[in-house]
C-alpha cells in the first residue's frame, strides 16, 4: 500500500469537497436562500434536517451492501457524482427561477436539496472505509485535518466570489452562481478520489448473508458493543444541539444583520473551521479520540449560550455584529472538530473486516436524531427561537457525560 500518495489523493479529493459543500453550507447558505424565499422558520429547519438525515439514513442500506461484496468504491462513485449532479441541477433551478411561482421555486429547491442530501448519505460508508483502508491510524486526524485545513484556504477564495455574487447578481440569481461553483468543485473531488482506485479489502471473504441476518447482527452489535452504544447515545444527543444550528443565520437576520452581508458570516465560519484543523488533528492523533470528543462537545454549548444571553437580555447594537462573527466562528471551528471526532472515532471501534456494516449501523441508528431540526422549527413558530438554543445547550450538558463514559471505556 502507498500510504504517501493515498493520504495526497484522499486530501486532494476532500480538499476541492470541503471547499464546495462550504460555499453552499446548510446553516447559512442554504438557510438564507430558503428563509429569504418563504420567511418560514420552519422550512429553514427542514434544510438542516433533510441533510443530515439523508446523509445517515442510506448507510444502513450502502453498508449491507459494501460489506457483502467486499467492494466500497462503486457506491463511492454513485453518492460523489450523484450529489455533484445535483448541485448542477439546483443551480439551473435557480438560474430558469422566471419558469416558477415563488412557491413552485421553494418547493422545487427543497426536492433537489433532498435529493442531494440522500444521494451524499451513500458516500458515508465507502469513504469511512476507503480511508481506513488506505490510511493508518496515526495518520487519520491529521488527514481529515489537512483535508479541512487546505480545503478552508480554498473555501475562502470562493466565500470572495459568493460576496461578489450576492452583492452584483440579483436574488437568486446569485445563489445559482454559488451552486454552480461548488457542483464543478464536487465533480473534481470526485475525479481524484476514484482516480486511486480501491484498496485491498480485509482478507476475510465476504458473507452472503440476507439483509434481515444484517440487521439481526446490528441489533447484536449495538447489544454486545459498549462503546459503540455509548457513541450512539452521545450521537443522539449531538442532534439535539445541533437543532439550534439553521437557526442562528435566522436570529442574525432577526437582530438586523443584512443578508447582502452574509458573505460575511461564511468567511468568518470559514476561517473558524481553517484555523482550528491543525489542533484538531493534533488533539485526535496525541490525546485520543475521545478527548477530542470531549472537547468538541464542551465547545459545543458556548455559540448557543452566547445567543440565549443576547436573546433573554435584548442586547442589540452595532458590536452585535462582532458578537455574530465571533460565533460563526466558533461553529465553523466546532463543526469541523466534531467531523474529526466522529469520524475518527468510528473507524477506531469498528473491525477491519465490518466496518461497511459498523458505518451502516451507526448512520441508520443516528438518522433519526437529526430530524430534530425540523421539529425545532415548528416549535419556534410557535414559541420563538430562545426554547430552541436553552434546550440545545441541556441536550449538550447530557452529551458531555456520555462522552466522559465512552473515554472510560477507551481507558480500559
Amino acid at each position: 500500500m502507498n500510504t504517501k500518495r493515498n493520504f495526497i489523493r484522499i486530501s486532494v479529493a476532500g480538499i476541492t469537497f470541503q471547499a464546495g459543500s462550504a460555499v453552499v453550507d446548510s446553516t447559512t447558505i442554504m438557510s438564507a436562500l430558503m428563509f429569504q424565499l418563504t420567511g418560514s422558520s420552519i422550512l429553514v429547519g427542514a434544510v438542516t434536517a433533510i441533510l443530515r438525515f439523508g446523509w445517515l439514513f442510506p448507510q444502513i442500506i450502502v453498508g449491507f451492501f459494501a460489506q457483502r461484496s467486499g467492494s466500497s468504491m462503486k457506491y463511492y462513485v454513485i453518492g460523489a457524482f450523484g450529489r455533484a449532479a445535483f448541485m448542477a441541477l439546483m443551480a439551473l433551478i435557480l438560474y430558469f427561477n422566471a419558469s416558477f411561482s415563488p412557491t413552485m421555486l421553494a418547493i422545487a429547491v427543497m426536492l433537489v436539496w433532498a435529493g442531494y442530501s440522500f444521494v451524499s448519505g451513500v458516500v458515508g460508508v465507502p469513504y469511512n472505509d476507503i480511508v481506513a483502508r488506505s490510511v493508518p491510524s496515526e495518520l487519520r486526524s491529521r488527514l481529515l485535518a489537512t483535508r479541512f485545513f487546505i480545503g478552508g484556504i480554498l473555501a475562502l477564495i470562493v466565500v470572495g466570489l459568493v460576496d461578489q455574487f450576492i452583492k452584483n447578481l440579483i436574488f437568486p440569481l446569485s445563489y445559482a452562481a454559488i451552486f454552480l461553483i461548488a457542483s464543478a468543485l464536487m465533480f473534481l473531488s470526485s475525479v481524484v478520489f476514484t482516480s486511486m482506485g480501491e484498496p485491498p479489502a480485509a482478507a476475510q471473504k465476504p458473507k452472503k448473508s440476507s439483509f434481515f441476518t444484517y440487521l439481526k447482527q446490528g441489533r447484536a452489535v449495538f447489544k454486545t458493543d459498549r462503546k459503540f452504544r455509548l457513541f450512539v447515545y452521545a450521537q443522539w444527543c449531538g442532534g439535539a444541539v445541533l437543532m439550534a444550528l439553521p437557526f442562528y443565520i435566522v436570529q442574525a437576520s432577526l437582530s438586523g444583520f443584512d443578508f447582502a452581508q452574509i458573505a460575511l458570516l461564511l468567511a468568518a465560519q470559514t476561517v473558524g473551521a481553517l484555523v482550528s484543523n491543525l489542533a484538531w488533528g493534533w488533539l485526535g492523533d496525541h490525546k485520543g479520540k475521545g478527548v477530542l470528543l470531549r472537547v468538541i462537545t464542551l465547545g459545543r454549548m458556548i455559540p448557543a449560550a452566547v445567543l440565549i444571553l443576547i436573546m433573554a437580555t435584548g442586547y442589540a447594537n452595532a458590536n452585535l455584529l462582532y458578537v455574530f462573527v465571533a460565533v460563526f466562528f466558533m461553529l465553523g471551528a466546532l463543526a469541523n472538530g466534531q467531523t474529526i471526532a466522529n469520524i475518527g472515532f468510528l473507524m477506531e471501534i469498528s473491525p477491519n473486516d465490518q466496518r461497511p456494516a459498523y458505518s451502516g449501523y451507526f448512520g441508520a441508528l443516528t438518522a433519526p436524531a437529526f430530524v430534530l431540526p425540523f421539529l425545532a422549527g415548528v416549535l419556534a413558530s410557535f414559541t420563538g427561537l430562545l426554547p430552541i438554543f436553552i434546550l440545545s445547550v441541556l441536550a449538550g450538558m447530557v452529551q458531555v457525560m456520555l462522552v466522559r463514559r465512552i473515554e472510560r471505556e477507551m481507558a480500559k
